[in-house]
């Protein structure tokens, strides 16, 4: 089977009707990640908000992967691993076309979430993080909704592989 043959069948898969409600979700998911950091940007940029005694609002700017690792100023680091972040989400899509429908559900929670914030790293060169847990003077990683998704999406994925059998 050749490569345009291949691609034939993926974009017929990509295009059936089954997935519509998929993609709404990931629709859905990418809007609520968009309107989140888009109030955060504009009336937090320099303020922590405090909404109780576990949860700040503290926007930071990430530039690395998950909870900050491969943050770098160099231009070339950042390019390569927002092309790699890109290159498995494309990855995953085609997943998600071959997939059965419960497991399509689970790719595009991830795929959206992953979406999210590979578009603020093309539009602002960094992802913004504002959600702050925290316990006393223990704090967890600063995270946004995507990041939220993403999480939810592998819990599923891991918890499905270990209690649903083939």
């Amino acid at each position: 089977m050749n490569f345009l043959t291949k691609f034939e069948q993926i974009k017929k898969s990509f295009f059936k009707k089954e997935n519509i409600y998929f993609f709404i979700l990931a629709v859905i998911i990418i809007y609520l990640d968009r309107i989140s950091k888009q109030k955060i940007i504009e009336n937090f940029d320099d303020n922590v908000f405090y909404l109780n005694d576990y949860i700040n609002i503290d926007l930071i700017w990430n530039s690395g992967i998950g909870f900050g690792l491969l943050s770098t100023d160099s231009t070339l680091i950042y390019n390569l691993v927002t092309f790699s972040i890109g290159s498995v989400i494309v990855f995953l899509i085609y997943i998600f076309c071959i997939s059965e429908k419960t497991d399509k559900l689970i790719y595009s929670i991830i795929i959206s979430g992953a979406a999210g914030n590979l578009s603020d790293r093309i539009i602002y060169k960094a992802v913004p993080d504002f959600i702050d847990l925290h316990f006393d003077n223990f704090h967890w990683f600063t995270f946004n909704v995507a990041d939220i998704f993403i999480t939810f999406g592998i819990i599923i994925f891991i918890l499905r592989s270990f209690f649903v059998k083939n």
